[in-house]
């Protein structure tokens, strides 16, 4: 992507997250010439859970659109918070975490971060066996 200082439209496609779920692609380095953010579009199927990952040195804000969404979060994944449509969630840099959704609806979210690369700071957790077993019945969503 050329260094230029004019406005980019993204007309959105898709790609499948490696942490789980289907993304609708939207900005980053790759679509806009992003430099320091990306913002994308989340679905998670009903009955889905992702993968337990963390984003190396980034940031995430999170944005529920539609749906419900449980976050597993911190150290072991030991932090549990129940989210809502029009509810916002800040995750830090480097801090452990998994979505789940329990419900019977799609969940849908916007996601920005402070990595314009946004897959390549993924790195993909453990579930650990405590956890595993109470989300058995769970399927990782990758759309």
């Amino acid at each position: 992507m050329e260094d230029h200082n004019e406005c980019t439209v993204v007309r959105t496609g898709q790609y499948e997250g490696v942490q789980g779920g289907t993304f609708g692609a939207g900005i980053s380095a790759q679509s806009a010439g992003a430099k320091a953010l990306c913002l994308h579009r989340l679905v998670m199927p009903a009955g889905t859970r992702g993968r337990p990952h963390l984003h190396e040195g980034h940031e995430s804000a999170i944005f529920i659109q539609s749906g419900q969404v449980e976050v597993w979060h911190g150290e072991g994944l030991a932090e549990h918070v129940v989210l809502h449509a029009g509810d916002y969630i800040h995750i830090p840099a480097d801090t452990p975490h998994m979505p789940v959704n329990n419900g019977s609806d799609d969940m849908v979210c916007l996601v920005a971060r402070t990595d314009p690369d946004e897959q390549e700071g993924v790195r993909l957790l453990d579930l650990p066996d405590w956890l595993a077993a109470r989300l058995a019945p769970l399927t990782v969503g990758v759309g």
